[in-house]
């Protein structure tokens, strides 16, 4: 699978998943191509199908369903402060026609 999580994702799916007692469950990532070609996104926590695609990150792990895989090839998950004291999951995927990639300095 070639989806990448970041370390601040990754820190922030383990702090929710103790939060609300689901340390025993995968994190499963979705994706649907909408009408106008964009991407929907979906996360949460759940049980591993035996046609899911798994990666690890240490004590986490990630599930994709077979048919969100070429939609998130390449894609990183990441999770950042949008505006002062506002952090979300964003996901930058080349494969998403809203994309932009981000600026480097």
């Amino acid at each position: 699978m070639s989806i990448k999580l970041t370390e601040a994702a990754v820190e922030q799916v383990r702090k929710s998943a103790t939060e609300t007692d689901m340390q025993s469950l995968a994190l499963r990532i979705a994706a649907r191509r909408r009408d106008d070609g964009s991407i929907e996104y979906a996360m949460g926590f759940d049980e591993e199908a035996e046609s899911d695609v798994t990666r690890e990150y240490d004590d986490l792990t990630v599930v994709v369903a077979p048919t969100s895989i070429d939609l998130l090839s390449g894609a990183v998950l990441d999770f950042v402060e949008i505006e002062r004291g506002e952090r979300q999951f964003i996901f930058l995927n080349p494969n998403d026609p809203d994309y932009v990639p981000p600026e480097t300095a």
